[in-house]
């Protein structure tokens, strides 16, 4: 990718990117997030880590406007609570779903295509140069390009969502568990390119459930239990401290640190 023209580039804002108050969401009578205040600043990678059922999915989903909820999301200075997807799209936010969402009978050309949406009406070259730009971070999407994107493997079809969200340009890249059920050498290649699109100015808010690699990729972390923010500070700091080690990294992390060395 051409660093000389990033994807995109740093704006050198020193206020919160994001800026998340008292967010709550709930699934009928069932509270999944209470109380939730996070931010995340240009050029951050923040991540969210918590165990299964703590509320990290619907956070997100909240926070695009996937879900209905209570409290205040600000997007660069600006109120957005309330507004739909595809306002916080043409604002600049991405969502990449767990599910990843792809369409599998269509070409990785054809969905990566549709990502650019938010620059719909610009002309077509602005796009090729957004769909070269997500080949280079990502070769192996350019040899596959006329494949369907069902016959992709796991990694591939993770790229693909990735390729995809930053065909819009956003300025802040949400992830929800980008590592889930995907070998160690592509965890490795994932979290790799996460680290670059932070160094050419795209703002990062990382869901994940392998706390090692998240910490370690990450500037400032932010754990999720039953829906709520139990402890929060530098990912570095977090990653050294007992309660973490004992809860996230200790035997049961053994595996995990399989996912990041090497």
């Amino acid at each position: 990718m051409n660093t000389a023209n990033p994807l995109p580039g740093p704006h050198g804002r020193q206020e919160p990117l994001l800026s998340v108050r008292s967010l709550g969401a709930a699934y009928g009578h069932i509270e999944a997030v209470s109380a939730l205040s996070l931010e995340v600043r240009q050029g951050q990678i923040v991540t969210v880590i918590g165990p299964n059922g703590a509320g990290k999915t619907t956070a997100l989903a909240a926070i695009m406007g996937v879900l209905p909820a209570t409290g205040s999301v600000c997007f660069d200075g600006e109120e957005v609570s309330g507004d739909g997807v595809e306002q916080h799209v043409a604002r600049g936010m991405a969502l990449v779903p767990e599910t990843r969402a792809l369409f599998a009978s269509m070409s990785v050309q054809d969905n990566l295509e549709l990502g650019t949406f938010r620059f719909r009406r610009e002309p077509r070259a602005a796009r090729m140069q957004a769909l070269d730009e997500v080949y280079e971070l990502f070769p192996r999407l350019k040899e596959r390009r006329l494949q369907e994107a069902g016959t992709l493997s796991g990694g591939e079809r993770q790229m693909l969502a990735v390729g995809r969200a930053l065909m819009s340009r956003p300025r802040l890249l949400m992830l929800d568990e980008p590592s889930l059920g995907l070998a160690p050498l592509i965890v490795r290649d994932i979290f790799r390119i996460l680290a670059e699109l932070r160094q050419r100015g795209v703002s990062i808010l990382l869901v994940e459930q392998n706390a090692r690699a998240a910490l370690k990729v990450a500037d400032e972390a932010y754990v999720l239990e039953l829906g709520r923010v139990v402890m929060h500070g530098p990912a570095a700091e977090l990653a050294n401290d007992p309660r973490i080690i004992e809860t996230y990294l200790g035997a049961a992390g053994r595996h995990q640190r399989t996912l990041v060395s090497g």
